[in-house]
Parts: C-alpha cells; sequence; structure tokens
C-alpha cells in the first residue's frame, strides 16, 4: 500500500470516528423550566454516559434539593425495572449562571438517562418539556411553581410532560399542550408509542373529583388552600354587618373609584369585620386577572386558588420589609399577593406614620365609634391602615 492510499484510510478513518461521537447514544438533551419568579427561563439538561468508576455529577448551579435529586432518579429507575448505568454520568444543567432549584428537574434527569442508554428514542424529546418531582417507586409528585412555567411553555409549540397532582395549574392554562402522567412507566411508554398519556380535565371535572375525594374538607374550604383548592364559599357580606352606615358608605365609596382606606377607632370597633367584607363588594376576576393571581400563588409555592374571587391579605402588624414586598429569592410578598385584591395591615407600627397619612388625606380616614364617647378615638394609639 503506498503512501497515498494509506493517508486516504486514515482521512476515511478520522471522519468515521468524528461522526460516531457526534452522534453518539450516550448524550442526551431533555427540556424543562426553571423557576424565577414569574418568569420560568428554558433550561437544557444534557446527560453524558462515560466511562471510567461510577460516579453520578451534576453541574449547572444546582440548589441542594437538586443535587439530591440523584438518589431519588437511582432509586426510581432500578425499582421501575431499568437498569441503571454503571459508568461515569454526567448532568449539566445550562445555562450554568442561572442557579436551579425544587424536585422538577427529576424527571427531565431520569428521561435523559434512559434515553441516553437508547430505551427511549431521541426523536422523542423533540418539542417537549418534562417536570416532575419521583419518589424511590417512580410515581410522580405534585411539584410547586409549576404555573410560571406552563405559562411559558404554552406560548412555544412544545408539549409538556407533568405528574397528574398538577392537573389545576394546567388546566387554568389554555391552549397549552399538556399531558399528565403518574409514573415514571407510563411516560417511557408513552414516548416509546406504546402508550398515551391523558389529557388535561376541566376545571369543572377536577370541582367534582376534588368534591367526591373530599367531601367535608371542600365544604369547609375558605381560602382555597385545602387538598381540594376548588370549591370556596361566598365572601362575606357587607350586609351582615348592622349599624356603621358612615364605615359602609366609605366601603363602597373605596370599592368603586379603587381608592385606599384609613380605618381608625379603639379595639372591637369593627374595622377588621369591615375589611373582610371589602372582596364581596368588588366584581369578579376577569380571566386574565385570574391567571395573574393564580401565577403570583404559584410563584409563592402555594396552591393556586380558582373562582374568580379577589385575593384578601392581611399581614401581621409585625411583618418585615421582606416578607410584606418580598424576598431576595424571588419569593412574592403580601403586596404582591394581594394583586388585583386587597391588603388590610392591622396596627400600624408607627403612629406618626399613621397621623401623616391621615392628616395628608383626610378624605380616607373613617372614624369608627368608641366605648367611650368622652375618650376621642384620636387619643388612642390603635391604627389601623387598609390600602387597597
Amino acid at each position: 500500500m503506498d503512501v497515498g492510499t494509506r493517508r486516504l484510510v486514515s482521512t476515511r478513518k478520522d471522519a468515521s470516528t468524528r461522526k460516531r461521537v457526534k452522534t453518539g447514544k450516550d448524550v442526551s438533551t431533555v427540556f424543562s423550566r426553571a423557576p424565577l419568579g414569574l418568569l420560568a427561563p428554558l433550561v437544557r439538561v444534557e446527560v453524558h454516559l462515560g466511562s471510567g468508576l461510577p460516579t453520578f455529577a451534576m453541574v449547572g448551579l444546582p440548589e441542594t434539593v437538586v443535587r439530591e435529586s440523584k438518589e431519588r432518579v437511582r432509586s426510581a429507575l432500578l425499582n421501575t425495572g431499568f437498569e441503571f448505568p454503571s459508568g461515569r454520568i454526567t448532568v449539566n444543567l445550562s445555562p450554568a449562571d442561572l442557579p436551579k432549584e425544587g424536585g422538577r428537574f427529576d424527571l427531565p434527569i431520569a428521561v435523559g438517562i434512559l434515553a441516553a442508554i437508547g430505551k427511549i428514542p431521541p426523536d422523542a424529546l423533540e418539542h417537549r418539556e418534562f417536570y416532575g418531582e419521583l419518589s424511590l417507586g417512580g410515581e410522580l409528585r405534585e411539584t410547586p411553581k409549576l404555573l410560571p412555567a406552563l405559562i411559558e411553555g404554552s406560548r412555544s409549540t412544545s408539549e409538556m410532560i407533568l405528574p397528574f397532582a398538577n392537573a389545576l395549574e394546567a388546566s387554568l392554562v389554555r391552549h397549552a399542550r399538556v399531558k399528565l402522567a403518574n409514573h415514571l412507566r407510563q411516560v417511557c411508554d408513552a414516548l416509546n408509542g406504546r402508550a398515551v398519556l391523558s389529557a388535561v380535565p376541566s376545571p369543572a371535572d377536577l370541582a367534582d373529583a376534588a368534591n367526591l375525594a373530599y367531601p367535608a374538607e371542600c365544604a369547609d374550604l375558605t381560602d382555597g388552600s385545602g387538598p381540594c383548592g376548588l370549591a370556596q364559599k361566598p365572601p362575606p357580606d357587607l350586609a351582615e354587618v348592622r349599624g356603621q352606615f358612615a364605615a359602609k358608605r366609605a366601603l363602597e365609596i373605596a370599592a368603586g373609584g379603587e381608592h385606599g382606606l384609613l380605618m381608625i377607632g379603639p379595639p372591637g370597633a369593627g374595622k377588621t369585620l369591615l375589611a373582610q367584607r371589602l372582596p364581596g363588594l368588588l366584581p369578579p376576576l376577569a380571566p386574565h386577572e385570574s391567571l395573574q393571581v393564580a401565577s403570583v400563588e404559584s410563584a409563592a409555592g402555594r396552591r393556586p386558588s380558582v373562582g374568580g374571587r379577589r385575593p384578601f391579605r392581611s399581614p401581621q402588624h409585625t411583618a418585615s420589609v421582606a416578607a410584606l414586598t418580598g424576598g431576595g429569592s424571588m419569593r412574592p410578598g403580601e403586596l404582591s399577593l394581594a394583586t388585583w385584591g386587597s391588603c388590610f395591615s392591622m396596627n400600624s407600627p408607627s403612629s406618626r406614620a399613621t397621623r401623616w397619612r391621615r392628616s395628608a388625606n383626610p378624605s380616607r380616614a373613617v372614624w369608627l365609634p368608641s366605648r367611650d364617647s368622652s375618650a376621642p378615638a384620636s387619643s388612642r394609639r390603635d391604627f389601623n391602615w387598609w390600602r387597597r
């Protein structure tokens, strides 16, 4: 074999080697989204299976909950009947400068490992996003802070696969391609074409199912934070308050004109009683307003409430600035949770600030009768300030 022939054979070998490395089955990419307040940036979960000692490495600014997912994923794969790779596993959560939190990346990591070992075809991962926390047996558990990700995903053509426990959040987003699953095996069979995942039920069906499963809890539910999170009692009615005609008239004016309101009076005069009945004077939320309120509640880690009722928040007078305006981890505060609703602050911590608000805008002050008519209400230090 002459020199030219050897060069040609060597060139062909190098080209075939580069092609095999580029299209090898030991690398897979799965898409998901990270929680970041009301935003949900796209995250690429890249899984690489290499040779070497058995190691599970995870990079990309994962927090403690995300780093612990390797133990949940390993147990879930083994208990589901799959073989766990014995070599070196590297998981990269891209972009690398974005902090990753929560257990929502369990399902993407497990699907990425199955695709890397050839149990799932790579074409099945295109135009799909995965969310869900895995139990040790492979069941999919409810994932908090998921509604902002569903809203962002609905703006694309991707299909989102998430736990059935998050059906409430999925039903709030219209025109979203969402499929629900209860187990890792169901997801694997659906990606291989051997099964079909469930679609999102309507909110009415979810309410009926919740009432059948939790009849007592749903009957006593007042704020949508119970196990069903759907059925709600009607808001307190202003007609239940006897007397206080001036205060009720001020509430009606504040509700009709979207004004702030300052209540001043002794304890037991009825300030909290009147403030709790303000949401009953306000019109129900529009569909886009309900979605915004549900998004803020989901970003705060709460179960989103439905029904069109405007939120009513009543923080303690000892609440810090971070609790009112939100913390540094993009967690909404009490003022954000009162979006499109009302916030009632009891016992304003600064009497000087309260006197300044009262003197600066006297038309928004509500004077409530005192038990002792000889002592003016302004001489007492029990001030209440409510602002919509």
